[in-house]
């Protein structure tokens, strides 16, 4: 699928979709940590799909927004991600709960992705790994063994993640997990609200050291949960306001946990009028220029805020390049790319990319590199064009945000879709 879009200004009112990464997490939690849960207002992307597709397959019932745990694991057999590297690392160590193998497997761009870690930490919980070679699919042998464990990880915190719910699920005495090289924080801090929601608060020391004491976990039946906005999808939203005219998202959470609502404060720095309020959050064009941030705890900004810096007066420089090999594509080479085509100068150094700002960008074709992020910046980036732009592969929104470019119609934005 192609988007064609014209250059123009953007006005508009949007709610953003749900917050995935939340909604993934509670999927977990609701399979693990209650008889019965109601999750209201979880996210339909694809991401979301395959998370609710694994815990399907691993017998929970679903009727509407309700969820009813199985009563055993002799189903655990078969986990497929999809393409959401997220879920592949979360239900990884879940799987390990099994007394028998599960195959953990997934589809397309995931299957290109180095699920990095999985062999170094799993065996110190007692899993082993089968037929693994860096990639998926994989063979998970369990059961955990809820012990005391050090880990260390250069990469992010979704591994973490899954092995705090293993030990959550399976530890009867405390038990430590002690980590080294935590990337990624604010996902962890999502973790562990949405484990205390389900009666399963872990003591954090820094993000160096976590403990689970089964003593304070409070046992209920049923539990409840709404899922709050989506900060990452909203991020090139605002960028678009910021760059070319207003837009008004009512349903993001100025207080949340996740890692891109920092994107706020970044966009005050570079001169975007930010208001935020009761009613939401409001960006609109200023007067921009350069700016400086580490977003190295929050990559999935990385596309978004190159396109801003694109529009800023001067040189803008963003930290955080070694976080970007391994996602939907590598987005060092997409960001880049989708950079040089619209004629924006930049230079990769160490890590960090700096952007020299320019008034327009050139009117090109882009490849969207079957990334979501990717082709929803090149499609923000698109409105400060002198001309059509073309961008390839637009259909990877679905994997996040499958309403993204009927919202930016709705707001005024030339834009269309073929196949």
């Amino acid at each position: 699928m192609r988007a064609h879009l014209e250059p123009g200004n953007i006005d508009g009112t949007i709610w953003v979709p749900p917050s995935k990464s939340m909604t993934q997490r509670a999927y977990a939690a609701a399979l693990l940590f209650a008889t019965r849960t109601r999750i209201h207002n979880a996210g339909t992307s694809a991401d979301e799909l395959a998370a609710l597709k694994i815990i399907k397959s691993m017998g929970a019932k679903v009727g509407g927004n309700s969820i009813t745990a199985p009563n055993d694991k002799s189903m655990w057999r078969s986990i497929d991600a999809g393409e959401s590297g997220l879920s592949a690392r979360l239900f990884a160590p879940i799987a390990g709960l099994a007394d028998q193998p599960v195959t953990l497997t997934g589809h397309g761009s995931l299957l290109n992705r180095r699920m990095e870690g999985l062999a170094e930490a799993l065996p110190r919980l007692g899993i082993t790994i089968e037929n693994f070679n860096g990639y998926l699919p994989a063979t998970i042998c369990g059961p955990v063994k809820a012990v005391d464990t050090e880990l260390y990880t250069s990469g992010s915190s979704q591994l973490v993640s899954g092995i705090l719910y293993a030990l959550c699920a399976s530890a009867t005495k405390p038990v430590t997990l002690t980590v080294k090289g935590l990337k990624s924080k604010p996902y962890i801090d999502m973790t562990l609200d949405v484990l205390a929601h389900f009666g399963r608060p872990v003591h954090n020391e820094g993000y160096a050291k976590f403990t689970i004491d089964p003593a304070k976990f409070e046992y209920r039946e049923e539990r409840e949960i709404s899922i709050e906005g989506d900060w990452s999808a909203a991020s090139c939203l605002l960028v678009a306001g910021a760059i070319a005219g207003r837009v008004h998202i009512p349903n993001l959470r100025t207080d949340s946990r996740q890692a891109d609502s920092i994107l706020p404060a970044i966009l005050e720095e570079a001169g975007a009028i930010v208001t935020t309020d009761e009613q939401g959050i409001t960006v609109s064009k200023g007067a921009l220029r350069e700016f400086e941030t580490d977003v190295t705890d929050a990559p999935d900004l990385f596309p978004a805020l190159a396109v801003l810096a694109s529009f800023c007066r001067g040189g803008s420089s963003i930290k955080g390049l070694h976080r970007l090999f391994d996602k939907e594509s590598n987005r060092v080479e997409s960001i880049t790319e989708m950079l040089w085509r619209y004629g924006i100068p930049f230079s990769a150094e160490d890590d960090v990319l700096y952007i020299e700002g320019r008034e327009k960008a050139r009117y090109t074709y882009i490849d969207g590199y079957h990334d979501h992020r990717i082709v929803m910046a090149a499609a923000v980036c698109a409105l400060r064009a002198r001309g059509h732009v073309t961008i390839t592969h637009a259909q990877a929104v679905n994997k996040s945000y499958p309403q993204f470019f009927e919202h930016l119609y709705a707001c005024g934005v030339n834009c269309e879709v073929s196949e």
